[in-house]
């Protein structure tokens, strides 16, 4: 087992290539020039989790004008995270699912609880050229501050 340290501000992205709720693959890596909010939830089909993938859904406009992509990310299945995205009405917002092998995204950004199998309840942004900006683990009943990400992301939009 590697050793699980959250990555810090300032260190460069671990790029990766997961599948989304569609079963599309998303490479970090091709979106390099845009900022990139990883919201990982630790499980669909929970409250806060949806809570917060609605949040990213209904800020979708915000995230454009920002030049930021937005992605949910957990260790769900990709048949789970398309039944859980058309239940919640979420269209727009890619769901990546940390799936197989178990929890690697999580792992190698350090926020893998291997206990449960389940990622911390995290917000990373990775800049345009690909370091981490920001980074908050949240206790895993609380919902992020959507509002936080939403000002960090214009502040760093207009610098």
């Amino acid at each position: 087992m590697t050793e699980n340290k959250p990555k810090k501000v300032g260190d460069n992205a671990i790029d990766f290539t997961i599948h989304d709720q569609n079963g599309k693959p998303y490479t970090l890596s091709k979106s390099k020039g845009k900022h990139i909010l990883l919201s990982f939830h630790p499980l669909a089909w929970t409250s806060v989790c949806a809570q917060q993938m609605q949040s990213l859904e209904q800020n979708i406009e915000v995230f454009e004008k920002t030049q930021t992509i937005a992605v949910g990310i957990s260790v769900d299945s990709t048949p789970s995270k398309k039944a859980w995205a058309q239940s919640l009405g979420i269209t727009s917002t890619r769901l990546l699912c940390d799936f197989w092998p178990h929890g690697d995204v999580a792992q190698k950004y350090g926020i893998l609880r291997e206990k449960e199998g389940i990622s911390e309840r995290a917000n990373i942004i990775i800049d345009k050229d690909q370091k981490i900006c920001f980074i908050k683990i949240y206790p895993l009943p609380q919902l992020p501050d959507i509002k936080e990400i939403l000002q960090f992301l214009k502040i760093k939009d207009a610098g």
